[in-house]
């Protein structure tokens, strides 16, 4: 089979779709039209409906497409105003801005708090403990969440009063707003990377910003690193705490596994699985500890 009649075929082939398609659309459309019609009709009624469904049948299904019920798309442009002039243009623009905001804000939530800590130590706590999906993610989510709003609170409170106030009562623009709750955030994050001794990170961010190398005697200022090297230093200090206080809490339950494990083998029992016997003791001494109240009181005070 040459190319040309390859190519002849497989149009052929499309449009013997195109035709099987059709005809199933405009039966479909014309059931639909006779089952939406009413039950109790005269008989001259319904003869002149299967008259009309046998000449739409004929003429190709047109009509009965027709008199499907056509989509409905909702017009937006009631609600938003007309780009027309430079006011309208700068409504439409701050309403991107504010749907955009909404959408990243869970991001925000893991860049900029302590969000992160929680999670991670929270996670190994439990792979700690054997209990794979006891507590479930579900609870483990909902009180990293709960706990970051509580720590987070005086931040927050400062960010109300310097920029959300200002800004809902006309004393301050939207950039003036946003400078202010920026600087009250970076004034956070600053203090948790120092407190942290993991201002190293600052410094490799900021060179990669800068585009150029800082010198081993070259000191950088707070005001002096851009946002976008912020960010992600203090997610890298915030992750290196967390492995660190997750260590620490692994440490004992790591003990308790080959102290179980080394009783069994002394004991011949080789088949038995520490981890089987091990859960409950592990489960025994963190209750006995109060565990969750040491953990979660860590987590809190460690946020300066």
């Amino acid at each position: 089979m040459t190319r040309q009649t390859a190519e002849l075929a497989h149009h052929r082939g499309r449009a013997r779709l195109l035709i099987l398609v059709a005809l199933t659309t405009g039966l479909c459309c014309g059931s639909t039209a006779l089952a939406d019609a009413p039950a109790h009709s005269p008989p001259g009624a319904a003869a002149t409906a299967t008259d009309g469904s046998a000449s739409n049948d004929t003429s190709g299904g047109s009509t009965s497409t027709s008199s499907a019920s056509p989509i409905y798309i909702p017009d937006v442009s009631r609600w938003l105003p007309n780009a027309t002039s430079r006011e309208s243009l700068s409504s439409s623009l701050q309403i991107l801005v504010l749907m955009t905001v909404l959408t990243i804000l869970p991001s925000i939530l893991l860049m900029m708090t302590c969000f992160v800590r929680m999670i991670v130590v929270l996670v190994l706590l439990r792979q700690a403990l054997g209990t794979h999906t006891v507590p479930p993610s579900q609870v483990i989510v909902g009180l990293a969440f709960f706990m970051t709003l509580l720590v987070m609170a005086p931040t927050w409170e400062r960010v109300n009063r310097v920029a959300v106030q200002p800004y809902l009562n006309n004393q301050a623009g939207q950039m003036d707003a946003l400078t202010a709750a920026g600087g009250v955030m970076r004034e956070f994050m600053f203090n948790q990377i120092e407190a942290a001794g993991n201002e190293q990170d600052v410094y490799m961010l900021y060179e990669y910003a800068a585009r150029r190398s800082v010198a081993p005697d070259e000191t950088i200022s707070r005001a002096d690193v851009p946002m976008t090297a912020l960010i992600p230093a203090f997610m890298l200090s915030e992750l290196k705490v967390a492995f660190v206080i997750g260590f620490r809490i692994y440490l004992p339950f790591l003990v308790i596994d080959m102290v179980i494990a080394t009783v069994l083998v002394a004991m011949g029992m080789m088949m038995l699985p520490p981890v089987l016997i091990s859960l409950p003791f592990k489960l025994l001494l963190f209750v006995l500890a109060d565990g969750w109240h040491l953990v979660a009181g860590s987590l809190m005070s460690s946020v300066v």
